[in-house]
């Protein structure tokens, strides 16, 4: 069995890849794959922020285009760069078991402290409105660029602290710069946040692909989805979504934020209602943001 596999170049994008591929190795053993780099849009524009340019379908448009033009079999993202609304032709076919899904703080190496005089470094308004409640005094200022190049910046003074995801710092072996890991409470993380997802074209039999999807990140990745789908969000606006089973429930407390007020709600039902669960706590969002207006 031949597959070609299709990956962002940036070392993150290749090291979550390989934790497909040797998954795959793994269970066949006659498997031959072939690893399919290449450099989107989204890694070439780094001077403005992603609102700024197109959002999220920059990480995957040449990515789609390789799958669509037969030159690759799957693709791999992270479900969190992949935009709310997916072309029909290109369903995700698997999810794997998700990593921690939260936020952490970093320092440059040997400092101790934040440096007030200095901004933390993060380019998302969900993550600085949120943390505007525990570093109120400080600045946020936006930081582009793969996880390597914004620790150099870091290092080099250019920011007090980053703000990342303890997903990807894990998969990079790079959790030994963590300072500190935000509780879901500090800060709600991104929707689906440590969750790697296979893509495929329509069609096609990816059978062999069952093992590596875990039903409850399928469901929790869902239920974020369909609010924030639910809500028109995008990197524009600061919308999030976290879900969480446990036994035969699922919790989903989701956020929204309107000039640095933002609402959190959480709703909590059944395991098989997750797309509806996501729906109606948006309902309730549209309600509250339209009373206020």
């Amino acid at each position: 069995m031949q597959v070609r596999i299709g990956s962002r170049e940036s070392k993150l994008a290749v090291e979550q890849t390989n934790i497909v591929i040797n998954m795959l190795k793994e269970k066949y053993k006659d498997i031959d794959i072939q690893l399919v780099t290449m450099k989107t849009t989204g890694d070439i524009i780094l001077n403005k922020t992603l609102d700024k340019i197109g959002g999220k379908g920059l990480f995957i448009k040449e990515l789609d285009k390789a799958l669509i033009d037969n030159k690759t079999d799957l693709s791999v993202h992270s479900l969190k760069d992949m935009p709310m609304e997916l072309d029909e032709n290109l369903p995700i076919v698997a999810y794997l078991k998700r990593e921690n899904p939260l936020d952490v703080l970093i320092l440059p190496k040997g400092v101790k402290e934040l440096d007030k005089n200095k901004p933390i470094g993060t380019s998302s308004k969900r993550r600085s409105i949120q943390l505007k409640k525990i570093y109120k005094d400080y600045e946020f200022k936006p930081i582009r660029g793969n996880v390597l190049s914004r620790l150099e910046k870091l290092d080099n003074g250019e920011y007090s602290a980053l703000i990342l995801a303890y997903a990807g710092l894990k998969r990079l072996n790079l959790l030994d710069r963590v300072t500190k890991v935000f509780n879901e409470n500090e800060v709600l993380p991104a929707c689906c946040q440590g969750i790697i997802a296979i893509q495929g074209k329509k069609g096609q039999d990816y059978s062999y692909l069952s093992f590596l999807n875990d039903k409850n990140t399928e469901y929790e990745a869902k239920c974020e989805r369909a609010f924030v789908r639910e809500l028109n969000g995008g990197c524009s606006l600061p919308i999030c979504a976290f879900a969480n089973i446990k036994e035969d429930k699922i919790t989903l407390k989701g956020f929204y934020a309107d000039d640095n007020n933002y609402i959190i709600k959480e709703a909590i039902g059944n395991i098989e209602d997750y797309e509806s669960i996501g729906i109606n706590l948006a309902k309730q969002f549209k309600e509250i943001i339209n009373g206020k207006r």
